[in-house]
């Protein structure tokens, strides 16, 4: 456990001093305790001085709202679908596709999407132009089309990889009671329903409450290399204006500031979460 200890303790909990600067107008050449206090101001010029503050805010839950809907049941899908298939080969050749593109990096993942949503040589405007006779899109110019995207682009990338879990708790599940199942005549939905969806919950809700914790972020990487000023309508969150304002500007206290507050929410959302998960169930992170 020690490195895991050490990493935690290094990179998650050190740095936790820094949080200081975001109640100061920080100097790099003054220091943290040199830099003047200025309390709760960049806070304050975020959410009333800031003209775009509300739209950030507002493209950042749509974004993690549309990920909970869409991509989280997602994976759990795909493991039932995977359990249920008897060919092992058939099942073995579709994991392997299907963790494959998360091992690929952002920067890949973002550049074939830019390629294949070209409007000009892509090859979905080539299948749509040649196919349906559409017109092409430039998909990425669009802000209706942005949240779409990015999602799909998420699901494709993670769907793979984030069954590993749910498969491990299906194999988990005792077959004994698929025995009994089937004994008491219940067919394969009813035992997909009543033996293999109970026997993933567990994971489902700790995974759920963890997911929790990163409300209020979304993922910046994928964004800062597909969104541009044609998209920012829908594509602009808080952590790409805070990279443009607290990194390119060197504001590194405002920076801070709206970090901190990301933090408090996604803690909150956690601690509300696991009370209620802990008060309806049994299984909790604490």
């Amino acid at each position: 456990m020690l490195p895991g200890i050490l990493y935690y303790i290094v990179f998650k909990y050190v740095p936790m001093y820094g949080i200081i600067i975001a109640f100061q107008n920080y100097s790099i050449g003054k220091g943290m305790m040199g830099s003047k206090f200025v309390g709760f101001l960049h806070f304050v010029e975020f959410f009333y001085n800031t003209p775009d503050s509300w739209k950030l805010i507002r493209n950042t839950i749509l974004l993690n709202v549309y990920d909970l809907i869409f991509h989280f049941p997602a994976p759990i899908i795909l493991a039932l679908l995977l359990h249920e298939i008897k060919n092992k080969a058939f099942k073995r050749i579709v994991q392997t596709i299907s963790y494959m593109p998360h091992f690929l990096s952002t920067v890949v993942i973002a550049g074939i999407l830019v390629i294949f949503l070209s409007p000009s040589t892509g090859i979905v405007n080539i299948v749509l132009h040649k196919v349906f006779g559409v017109e092409p899109v430039m998909f990425l110019g669009l802000p209706e089309w942005f949240r779409t995207i990015y999602i799909g682009s998420e699901i494709w990338q993670k769907l793979g990889w984030g069954t590993i879990l749910y498969l491990a708790a299906i194999a988990g599940i005792d077959p004994a009671l698929y025995e009994a199942a089937k004994m008491d005549g219940a067919n394969r939905l009813q035992q997909i329903r009543h033996i293999t969806f109970i026997g993933m919950i567990p994971v489902m809700t700790i995974l759920f409450v963890l997911n929790l914790g990163h409300f209020m972020e979304i993922g910046f990487h994928k964004i800062l290399l597909l969104y541009n000023p044609m998209n920012y309508e829908t594509s602009d969150v808080i952590n790409t204006f805070v990279y443009r304002r607290g990194v390119l500007n060197a504001d590194f206290s405002f920076a801070s500031a709206v970090g901190l507050f990301q933090s408090i929410i996604g803690f909150t959302l956690v601690v509300m979460a696991n009370r209620l998960v802990k008060k309806y169930s049994e299984t909790s992170l604490w």
